[in-house]
């Protein structure tokens, strides 16, 4: 049913992985589909945003957010899972859903775990996003 399932990941905040991961797995194993972790750095570039960083600094942070991701993808993902990683610059959400197009996934599992408003308390900010603009299965794990 499934091929390529997109588990995006904050590398910096485990809640966005804790639940979502083993169900991932369970879902790759169950349809011998790949699993595609994707971790979305901000865009530093952005000129308003960029004047407060020395100029390589994004270059910096996505060689930190590659090894990082590398340690992610040797510690928490067996292997016998088939396991791709990207990194996107963006806001989550958006860069979630362009990652979803480009690497036709069939679906993308993430978790809920931040709660600002009322409606984050349902889904969460960046889950109320994919969720309402995917045009693909996506499960919400809490």
């Amino acid at each position: 049913m499934y091929s390529k399932i997109l588990l995006p990941v904050d590398l910096n905040e485990d809640s966005s992985w804790t639940k979502a991961l083993p169900t991932a797995l369970t879902l790759c194993r169950t349809f011998a589909a790949s699993l595609h972790i994707v971790t979305v750095i901000p865009d530093y570039r952005m000129p308003m945003v960029g004047s407060y960083f020395p100029e390589d600094f994004a270059k910096q942070a996505r060689a930190g957010v590659i090894e990082a991701q590398r340690v992610f993808v040797e510690q928490q993902v067996p292997k016998d899972i088939d396991v791709k990683t990207s990194i996107i610059d963006g806001s989550p959400w958006e860069a979630i859903i362009k990652s979803s197009k480009k690497l036709d996934i069939d679906l993308i599992v993430m978790a809920s775990h931040t709660k600002r408003k009322f409606a984050d308390y349902v889904l969460g900010p960046n889950a109320e996003h994919v969720v309402h603009h995917a045009k693909v299965s996506v499960m919400i794990v809490r």
